[in-house]
């Protein structure tokens, strides 16, 4: 199993001592990142159990896990908002979230307004704690703005109401914008809607789309590396591999693509942080 940089209380040691005025962004794994910005801690779609784990153990598709745990979510008591882009468990984690609560009572979660009635009753919370955000639309949490944007899970699928039910966001942190696409392939018009942001770090998978696998596919290698230089990223960071054996990819092929389009990037390693300042 691949062992953390950093767990549980080197990884705290790491966070108390991040400096409040530069942006800050741990890997947790999956999907999942911490991000610092002053005093306000931000979770993007955190997946901190063995839930999956569990659930696939006696079937023909074992969730076997590749990475250590980072650390427990109740050790993270000082989060005050959290996202879920859609409603798969590596994204919307009950055991995660439930933990988290516990520790954060004020802790709110932002997720697709489709969702909202799902996520209730799988987290047994009242809708007050979530914030719903459609695509166009923008939510303030936490001292964190969420702008919704399509995500396409394989499928721009929607509601009955046609409402986004798979998402990514664009979080504003002061100066920062950070693009977090949760699951998603390529679609048309998706450049379009992202370069006006002026992404500084694009948050992306590069687990690829693979139907053997027999679960929704994701940019591989090569398009997230494409889609951060087209987005015009300062910045991008490859997510969503190494958790599961059966559903991940290596970041080598990210990387070459990243240095072929002489786009900038950074691969972390599970529990490690990158910092942004505004003078580099």
């Amino acid at each position: 199993m691949i062992r953390p940089v950093q767990q549980d209380a080197a990884l705290l040691a790491d966070i108390a001592a991040a400096e409040p005025e530069a942006l800050h962004i741990w890997w947790l794994g999956q999907s999942g990142f911490l991000v610092k910005w002053r005093k306000q801690f931000l979770l993007l779609d955190p997946y901190l159990s063995d839930s999956l784990t569990r659930k696939y153990a006696a079937t023909d598709k074992p969730h076997t896990r590749m990475t250590g745990r980072v650390i427990a979510p109740e050790k993270l008591d000082f989060v005050s908002v959290a996202t879920s882009s859609h409603n798969h468990t590596d994204h919307l984690d009950a055991e995660t979230l439930q933990a988290l609560w516990r520790a954060n009572p004020g802790l709110r979660l932002v997720l697709p307004e489709a969702n909202i009635p799902f996520a209730r009753e799988r987290l047994g919370v009242a809708s007050e704690r979530l914030v719903g955000v459609n695509d166009g639309s923008s939510a303030t949490a936490g001292g964190f703005t969420f702008h919704g944007v399509p995500a396409a899970h394989n499928a721009l699928d929607r509601d009955p109401q046609g409402r986004c039910l798979y998402m990514g966001f664009v979080v504003q942190a002061g100066p920062w914008a950070i693009y977090h696409s949760g699951d998603t392939l390529p679609y048309e018009g998706m450049v379009d809607l992202l370069r006006p942001f002026s992404i500084d770090l694009a948050l992306l998978p590069i687990n690829g789309n693979i139907p053997e696998r027999r679960v929704a596919g994701n940019l591989d290698g090569g398009e997230a590396a494409t889609l951060a230089h087209q987005i015009g990223a300062r910045l991008v960071v490859p997510c969503h591999y190494d958790m599961f054996d059966f559903n991940t990819a290596s970041p080598d092929i990210f990387v070459a693509a990243c240095e072929r389009l002489d786009q900038p990037h950074r691969v972390l390693r599970a529990g490690e942080r990158l910092t942004l300042r505004n003078d580099e």
